[in-house]
């Protein structure tokens, strides 16, 4: 039965309050749940019980949770499925999308990284030409023109560290963590062209709309921050 009167507005205002996040399935959401908790969002239930394979989680408190590829969080927010996400700056600075980014979580800290195989470099002299395999090819063809370098930029999806084992690149453009994967891959870093952490991003539209309900989460999420960081403090 359609509501109407007093019920249907109260419904439409709920509406209206609620807040969907998009996040992002993974190693970022396990280090961005306990931030969140100490905001003050109630995530439990994404976490309470392992063999749940659900994506669409409805939270207390007004909130609902999307579980999504971490490339694919700006996409939600973008076409507005979702008002706020968590997304890696590599990702934000490769899409170039018209999101706000209220707050750097510091979580999922990385390097986007030129890396080339042990004792066969490559040098990056003005005119070269050289071949890049990358999952990464708007920054990593932004990166050698800035150097003056004629680059073929090869996409790749996954396994980029295969490129220059296979002779199909010379250089790769990807994220490094410890280097861990480059050095069993005899491969070293050349340059870092990016330090990456996970950002908090929000529809342009909702800041608008949602203004109160967001304004709040950014401040407690903000906190949050600073009594991580104390924390952190006292304990060096």
């Amino acid at each position: 039965m359609r509501q109407t009167g007093t019920g249907a507005r109260s419904s439409a205002e709920q509406a209206s309050r609620r807040l969907t996040f998009a996040l992002p399935k993974g190693r970022i959401l396990k280090q961005a749940l306990p931030l969140l908790a100490r905001a003050g969002l109630d995530l439990h239930g994404i976490v309470a019980d392992k063999g749940d394979r659900r994506l669409l989680f409805d939270l207390p408190g007004g909130f609902r949770a999307l579980l999504v590829k971490p490339g694919d969080v700006p996409t939600y927010v973008e076409y507005g499925i979702a008002d706020l996400g968590i997304a890696g700056r590599d990702t934000l600075a490769e899409d170039e999308r018209d999101l706000y980014e209220p707050l750097d979580l510091g979580i999922g800290a990385c390097r986007l990284v030129v890396a080339e195989p042990r004792g066969r470099p490559t040098p990056l002299r003005r005119g070269a030409h050289i071949r890049v395999a990358t999952k990464y090819p708007r920054l990593a063809l932004r990166y050698y023109r800035s150097r003056g370098v004629h680059a073929e930029i090869i996409p790749l999806l996954g396994s980029v560290e295969l490129g220059p084992i296979t002779g199909l690149s010379d250089h790769i453009v990807d994220l490094v963590e410890s280097g861990e994967t480059l050095r069993q891959n005899n491969l070293t870093e050349v340059v870092t062209i990016l330090h990456v952490t996970s950002r908090l991003i929000v529809h342009p539209a909702s800041l608008k709309l949602k203004q109160d309900a967001i304004g709040r989460t950014i401040s407690a999420l903000r906190e949050a921050l600073a009594l991580r960081e104390g924390m952190g403090a006292t304990t060096t």
